[in-house]
């Protein structure tokens, strides 16, 4: 079987769309409409039901998908396998990641790495940490460099590995002239009695907070959320509400408060499937990143 054909099936699957599908691979509509109509004759069944502009999959296509994964990733872990043999640090290496750590974090490794190894093409995607993690199970990208929930951190999940690199202290903020800004010590219930801007709720971020807050038994007004770290510290600054940011891009335009006995941390690392063989490339990337962590995070002890 082609596995031109299955990325074609994978990339329809996944997005629901032949011209997004299209897009991603760099090919023409046509192109990829043809490559499903050859897999489905190949396999004798309809994979995709079109409705309308809607496309699902059919029975047959639930049944291909995580077939389909497999196979393609069987050959990419392959292929890497076998262009390790050679030693040499070249190709394209794959990489999600959030803007904040891209912005904040990553800046020296990435200087470091392109200079030691100029042969490889960095492709980076930003993404959120919880979207990234998937990536990487899921086989999209080699390495993600995230913001490690829980799972993550104790080794729970049997498919990702994760290493940590950067100890990210968190602090609560207000806006400069905010009501709260003076205070020497607060609680929670007292910073509950305001609102606040955090990231969409289901991010690991945001669920430490709504800890603490379900904890006491606490109402978290959360009246606006996105996760554009730069984004919040705006609407903060301007006396929207009251947020929880890395002490990384605290400056003069908000006003750290703090908190009796609350002190939040998060870790930032870097994540790869347990299961597939890493590109030279990217086992490079992931030791330059270990070696940056022991610095880093004795430079974060100092902080704390």
């Amino acid at each position: 079987m082609d596995t031109q054909l299955l990325k074609a099936f994978q990339a329809v699957a996944e997005q629901s769309s032949f011209s997004a599908a299209a897009n991603s691979l760099h090919l023409t509509q046509p192109a990829i409409s043809k490559r499903i109509a050859s897999l489905e004759a190949q396999l004798e069944c309809r994979l995709f039901d079109r409705i309308g502009r809607q496309i699902t999959l059919t029975e047959a296509g639930r049944a291909l998908l995580p077939r389909a994964r497999q196979i393609l990733l069987a050959v990419s872990d392959t292929q890497r396998a076998m262009s390790n043999l050679t030693g040499k640090v070249s190709g394209e290496l794959n990489v999600a990641t959030s803007h904040h750590i891209g912005l904040h974090r990553l800046p020296d490794v990435l200087r470091q790495f392109t200079q030691t190894y100029p042969e490889v093409k960095l492709a980076f995607e930003f993404m959120d940490s919880e979207v990234a993690y998937e990536a990487v199970r899921h086989g999209d990208v080699e390495l993600a460099v995230i913001t490690l929930g829980p799972e993550a951190q104790q080794s729970q999940d049997k498919d990702v590995e994760a290493f940590g690199v950067w100890a990210d202290p968190l602090e609560f903020v207000v806006a400069k002239n905010h009501t709260l800004a003076n205070s020497k010590k607060l609680t929670l219930k007292e910073l509950s009695h305001f609102p606040a801007i955090l990231p969409n709720i289901n991010t690991y971020t945001t669920q430490l907070v709504k800890q603490l807050f379900d904890a006491k038994s606490l109402q978290l007004d959360l009246t606006m959320a996105t996760n554009y770290l730069e984004t919040i510290k705006m609407l903060v600054s301007i006396g929207l509400g009251w947020s929880v940011l890395p002490r990384t891009i605290i400056d003069g335009e908000v006003q750290s408060i703090s908190i009796n006995n609350v002190q939040l941390q998060r870790q930032l690392g870097v994540i790869a499937h347990r299961e597939h063989t890493l590109s030279n490339a990217a086992g490079a990337f992931l030791e330059l990143l270990k070696q940056h962590q022991t610095t880093t995070n004795s430079q974060y002890e100092e902080l704390i």
